[in-house]
């Protein structure tokens, strides 16, 4: 066990550490033609190697680090029974959105995230839905479990939150993302939110919704129990890639979409964290009244 949590936080560490390079060379060096100019021949080699699987290998990391912790802390049934209909589902709709313009809009991808599935879809794209999805939805779920409400209730509120922290990340990732010097994807047609189309933020809400969902109902076969304290990986994971997407996005002068990623998402997770971390009222109730019980016990010897 010791071993898989070492192999975990060196490929988050890896995963943020290539974070920090994509934003280095995307901010820093791509904008300065004459810096790449002057790289001598191993910094040019880099340079092309960087560009060309940069992005594929931060999503991997991602993925891995992700996948890893859900094995060591949810076990190989509930790790599988979110991962498959996460990638599958998220996956199936890219296929349709980049073929016919449902549920996201109308748009394709260019070269630098990977092999094309289907020549349309980037490989890398369902594993980052799978990893922030799952990032998402498992701290939303805690931290609502740790709350006074019925299970279905909890549930419901962990699918609609965990869809929303997810879709808040695209705020922000996708008005920059498609409008940077060398963009990943574009739209076809320049919607209304900083280029992006509304219709494509009710995808990935609506594609979330489904894929917890899914998840939700397998996970209802096997009972699952997760202890509030490790939570530290999603949220790094989660906070790491908000990050990433927001500096892109204050980079490129959107302001707007930063804001409300944060007041949709960065607050809310970061809040959810907290309450999972938070003592439950019967358990506080029951520690007050066993110390009531000691004091009282003392008192009369």
């Amino acid at each position: 066990m010791k071993r898989i949590i070492n192999i975990e936080g060196w490929l988050l560490v890896s995963h943020v550490v290539s974070i920090a390079f994509g934003l280095a060379g995307l901010l820093l060096v791509l904008p300065n033609p004459s810096f790449i100019a002057n790289l001598p021949e191993f910094g040019q080699i880099a340079f092309r190697w960087s560009m060309a699987f940069g992005g594929v290998v931060y999503m991997i990391l991602g993925a891995a680090a992700v996948a890893l912790y859900g094995y060591r802390s949810l076990g190989v049934w509930h790790c599988l029974t979110f991962a498959i209909p996460a990638i599958a589902l998220s996956l199936t709709s890219e296929l349709l959105g980049t073929s016919t313009g449902f549920p996201f809009g109308h748009y394709h991808y260019l070269s630098g995230l990977g092999y094309k599935i289907a020549d349309l879809v980037p490989f890398t794209i369902p594993l980052s839905w799978f990893y922030l999805g799952f990032s998402a939805y498992i701290i939303a779920r805690v931290g609502l479990e740790r709350r006074q409400m019925p299970k279905w209730l909890s549930s419901l509120g962990a699918i609609v939150l965990g869809a929303l922290l997810l879709t808040s990340w695209d705020f922000v990732l996708d008005p920059a993302m498609s409008q940077t010097d060398v963009p990943f994807w574009i739209w076809e047609r320049a919607g209304a939110f900083f280029g992006m189309p509304y219709q494509n933020l009710a995808g990935w809400m609506g594609t979330g919704i489904l894929f917890m969902t899914v998840a939700t109902l397998l996970w209802k076969l096997k009972p699952l129990t997760l202890d509030s304290t490790q939570l530290a990986l999603p949220l790094a994971i989660y906070l790491s890639n908000f990050v990433f997407a927001a500096v892109m996005c204050l980079g490129a002068g959107f302001y707007m979409p930063a804001f409300l990623g944060m007041l949709l998402g960065v607050i809310p997770v970061v809040l959810l964290y907290l309450m999972a971390n938070s003592i439950p009222v019967d358990r506080l109730e029951n520690n007050l009244q066993a110390k009531v019980r000691a004091a009282s016990a003392g008192a009369r010897k």
